[in-house]
């Protein structure tokens, strides 16, 4: 299976080309193009009462659509998402997970297994969610964002905006905190953050689907 990611960091796709006998799993809706020879199969998202879990609290779609190539020759699958902004591919071996916010997920292959976990509700106070998908197991995955994605080391705390937190090793801990003292925080506009604790990678957008709701809705009165 070969991959290719274009258009990052404003437009990104990815083209997959599945060999024959490969196939790979995408959200709902992320296929762009398809050979027309390969063969597409929707199915619930980890099964019925897993799928629903995603749905209503994970952000993502109860059905998810598979492509398989059950041709000689290899066939081309197009991914992407529906806000302008990068997507990054992961490989997961040897036992590492990822935890990955509300609808950042976009299509995996190989034996890469999701479960919706309790996020908490620092999570769900930083406008991400209650639940948060965490992956594992051994395969690609892919992921994308609104805007760029930063990969950030974290050695001791970091401190990430709300509705910027993409996805984090499940190492590190979340809780909420004030961006500085009281009133700066508020004066500021920033308010409160994410702070994330601990030592791991964190993977952050650079723009907020909250942020340009807020600038789009006075424009519109």
């Amino acid at each position: 299976m070969k991959a290719v990611i274009e258009g990052n960091p404003s437009f990104s796709h990815v083209h997959i080309d599945l060999e024959p006998g490969e196939s790979v799993t995408a959200e709902s809706g992320a296929m762009q193009s398809m050979s027309a020879e390969l063969d597409m199969k929707a199915r619930s998202n980890g099964g019925f009462f897993p799928g629903l879990m995603k749905k209503w609290f994970g952000g993502e779609s109860f059905f998810v659509n598979e492509f398989s190539n059950g041709g000689s020759t290899p066939m081309r699958v197009t991914i992407s998402q529906d806000v302008p902004g990068e997507i990054l591919e992961l490989k997961l071996t040897g036992g590492h997970e990822i935890c990955l916010q509300r609808g950042a997920w976009l299509a995996s292959a190989g034996d890469v297994k999701f479960k919706a976990v309790w996020a908490g509700f620092v999570s769900w106070f930083s406008g991400e969610g209650l639940v948060k998908l965490k992956a594992s197991g051994e395969g690609r995955l892919w992921f994308g964002a609104y805007g760029g994605i930063l990969e950030r080391k974290v050695e001791g705390e970091l401190k990430v905006d709300d509705g910027h937190l993409v996805a984090y090793d499940p190492s590190l801990n979340l809780k909420v905190a004030l961006a500085g003292d009281l009133i700066s925080s508020f004066l500021g506009g920033e308010g409160f953050v994410t702070k994330v604790l601990g030592e791991g990678t964190v993977y952050i957008q650079t723009r907020s689907i909250k942020g340009l709701a807020s600038w789009l809705n006075p424009k519109f009165r």
